[in-house]
């Protein structure tokens, strides 16, 4: 029988999956102004994503999650749609991922390098398809390189980002961002709020607990309190460690893609222990590395259960001896490798950062949406299913948090296109039009696989009647 998971471990396996130094700088451009964005961020999206995978998880507790939630409430389509933006989001996801690995392991070289552009995508695709070739031995191979990265990439630098912070305060150094009643509230000018939108990736996770709850004991209990357990933790983390990296790092000097590692440099530096820098630098880098291969091969296995049910092309589920989906793999290195030459192509290292990040938003906001919408219909089609947790209120209760969240995300998906103040980003016609085209790339292919489909229906249909027609003829 086997072993049961409780709160504890059900909340570590959502903090893992969502708590990472990588994202800080972007809520850091703020200021003291981050704290009423990432309120407004945790009360339209964060709490409300929160009930809707408790809910989910505990009504339908099934391998698959987001999928499984989605097939139920709308049908095969919309669920492959659902997990198909899964995948295609980590073919923009992984290159920001990859830029904040190759930016760290530069401070343990020569910290000018993590500007350098060249040896950003060098770096980056030599790991990234080093990664893949490594997650083509099977998921035995990468679960266990995951649980060492997410150890080295995500935990050991959050607990090190907040005890240099009290380290750093407790020995009075001035703060780059001086408080005031005036410094709390945002510049609502739209350039201004276009980060907002991102916030979204740094909650990004939180229904992790979900497809895990028919592993747990009571999950009516278990579920909905570690999810509650996860949201402290992650909002802590996340508003402590973007205001400590506001107060060292100047808004000017800030980096999205080694910022973090920029306040580590500083600090230690000013704490008398810069040689640690370097070797802390290797272990994030090694953390990133890590941390990635997971994510290569999750998702990828995701659309090849899709295609073994039919509604994707039956190649692209193609697996290898060790059951890995080969054709899904190498095209999603492929796709991989032309989002990281992004960054030999516009104008900084930040921007190309965050156009990849924005990407990777636009489509996990399309997932977050069919989670949204599910759960309201299941309610409707399905009212008597045993939910051991329900979103308290009822229906209007349901249409209260169901709404509040598509609201959130239609709210982070508009700004997702805006180009942001803080950033060059060139032509405004030209970020948009890019941005767009790649949102379309990205989650289009659900709708050709299923337009191929009925037209192989309606001509495998024809030569039926056609064959019938001649048999009668010939009778």
């Amino acid at each position: 029988m086997n072993a049961k998971l409780g709160i504890l471990a059900l909340a570590m396996i959502n903090i893992a999956a969502i708590v990472s130094i990588r994202n800080l700088p972007v809520m850091a451009e703020y200021g003291w102004s981050m704290l009423a964005l990432f309120a407004l961020s945790i009360v339209v999206f964060l709490v409300p994503i929160a009930m809707v995978a408790a809910e989910l998880g505990t009504g339908w507790p099934r391998d698959g999650g987001v999928y499984a939630w989605v097939k139920e409430a709308f049908g095969e389509r919309a669920g492959f749609l659902a997990v198909w933006c899964d995948y295609a989001e980590n073919v923009a996801w992984f290159p920001t991922v990859l830029s904040f690995m190759a930016a760290s392991l530069a401070y343990a070289i020569d910290p000018s390098l993590a500007n350098d552009k060249l040896f950003l995508v060098v770096v980056m695709l030599a790991f990234f398809w080093a990664t893949t070739i490594v997650s083509l031995r099977g998921v035995g191979t990468s679960s266990w390189i995951g649980s060492v990265g997410t150890l080295a990439g995500s935990i050991i630098p959050a607990v090190g980002l907040v005890l240099l912070a009290v380290a750093y305060l407790a020995q009075g150094n001035p703060s780059e961002i001086p408080f005031s009643a005036g410094a709390l509230v945002p510049d609502v000018q739209l350039n201004n709020l276009a980060f907002l939108g991102g916030i979204i990736l740094l909650f990004t996770g939180m229904e992790m607990a979900g497809f895990h709850a028919r592993d747990t004991r009571d999950p009516g209990r278990t579920v909905p309190r570690a999810i509650a357990l996860c949201v402290g933790v992650v909002v802590v983390f996340s508003v402590v460690g973007s205001l400590f990296l506001a107060m060292v790092v100047p808004a000017s000097e800030i980096s999205l893609v080694s910022g973090t590692m920029e306040l580590f440099s500083r600090v230690l530096d000013r704490l008398g222990v810069g040689w640690a820098v370097a070797p802390l630098a290797l272990v994030v880098a090694f953390g990133g590395i890590a941390h990635l291969a997971p994510w290569i091969l999750g998702p990828a296995n995701g659309v090849a259960a899709v295609a073994r049910q039919g509604s994707v092309p039956a190649r692209l589920g193609r697996l290898n001896a060790h059951g890995v989906p080969v054709t899904l793999l190498l095209l999603q290195g492929a796709a991989g490798t032309v989002f990281t030459l992004l960054f030999l192509l516009v104008p900084s290292v930040s921007t190309s950062y965050w156009m990849l990040s924005a990407v990777t938003a636009q489509i996990v906001i399309i997932m977050y949406g069919l989670m949204f919408a599910a759960v309201v219909r299941l309610r409707h089609l399905q009212p008597d299913t045993p939910r051991p947790y329900r979103i308290p209120g009822g229906l209007p209760g349901v249409y209260a948090v169901g709404g509040i969240g598509l609201v959130g995300c239609l709210l982070a998906f508009v700004l997702g296109f805006v180009p942001p103040g803080q950033l060059a980003t060139g032509s405004t016609v030209t970020y948009v039009l890019l941005l767009a085209a790649a949102v379309v790339v990205l989650s289009a292919p659900p709708f050709v696989f299923a337009a191929l489909a009925r037209r192989r229906a309606g001509r495998d249909g024809s030569e039926r009647e056609a064959g019938d027609e001649t048999a009668v003829a010939a009778g």
